[in-house]
């Protein structure tokens, strides 16, 4: 049985059909067990539990023999990679501890204690958690999902016919396709060999924002004028944590992308792992629409 905690984000989507496909029994831990509810259907257990609440995990995690930490903090409302990233891993490290498990924790490339980005802080922290735990791990980081970012500028064009670029849009990203970081996870779940393994995966491009947004220009169909939101504007953004604590988060990581060096070679994984898919922007794109 493998246990899947945020099984119902833009990664846990994709693992939990991988899963099934490879055999697996999967169970997926949610916080809103309605929102799960469709995976119920399809005959995936679906067990109600919050990584926040440690007394919720070790029931969830009863008879697991592998936990998948897909989790993420950073963009909602009521939770914080802190809260989520960081303190939630830990606690439910602990209960896999308890529950004789392996874990796998999806990471970031990146990630780090003085990273500017408070989500790479968070994650980092949970790696060295997990490495301390005793427990057998594999650690898998990847870059920027594609799909996130072209769903992002998709819904603002539909909503108003424009492309929000954050900042210049001129610096590099590595892009990686959900699709290809799912398989590498399952690769992670069914062998052994990769256990104690932390494992960079990015996608086959370095693209700027600007050259995203004329990616997704030509394959809507839409000719839309980009709109640019100025480092200044971010700047002021980024000021609200207070009142808007993740809007202040998203301006932050906005800026952050905007400025430094987030480009990422790819060919170490690729190497190691030929079985796992490639999947360039273009691709993912066309995949999205249909």
């Amino acid at each position: 049985m493998i246990a899947i905690a945020g099984g119902t984000g833009t990664l846990g989507t994709r693992l939990v059909p991988h899963l099934i496909g490879q055999g697996y029994a999967v169970r997926v831990l949610t916080r809103d067990i309605v929102r799960a509810g469709h995976l119920a259907s399809n005959g995936i257990e679906v067990v109600q539990s919050d990584v926040r609440d440690p007394a919720s995990l070790d029931h969830a995690l009863r008879g697991v023999g592998t936990v998948i930490s897909a989790v993420s903090g950073f963009a909602g409302p009521r939770t914080s990679p802190a809260s989520v990233d960081q303190a939630g891993n830990a606690n439910l490290i602990g209960a896999a501890g308890r529950a004789s498990a392996t874990f796998i924790l999806m990471s970031v490339v990146g990630a780090s204690p003085s990273h500017p980005i408070g989500l790479f802080r968070a994650k980092h922290a949970a790696e060295v958690t997990l490495r301390g735990s005793g427990i057998p791990w594999t650690i898998v980081r990847a870059t920027a999902f594609m799909e996130t970012w072209a769903t992002v500028m998709g819904r603002t064009l539909q909503a108003t016919g424009k492309i929000i670029v954050f900042g210049r849009g001129d610096n590099p990203v590595n892009f990686v396709s959900v699709t290809d970081v799912a398989a590498l996870v399952v690769r992670a779940a069914s062998d052994s060999a990769v256990h104690g393994q932390a494992i960079n995966i990015g996608g086959p491009e370095n693209l700027t924002l600007n050259q995203v947004a004329g990616l997704v220009h030509e394959f809507t169909g839409r000719r839309a004028a980009v709109w640019h939101i100025p480092r200044p504007a971010l700047r002021l953004l980024a000021s609200l944590a207070v009142v808007r604590p993740v809007l202040a988060r998203q301006a932050r990581a906005a800026l952050v992308m905007d400025t430094i060096d987030m480009s990422f070679d790819p060919a170490p994984a690729r190497l190691a792992f030929p079985d796992v898919p490639e999947t360039d922007m273009a691709t993912a794109l066309q995949e999205l629409l249909a």
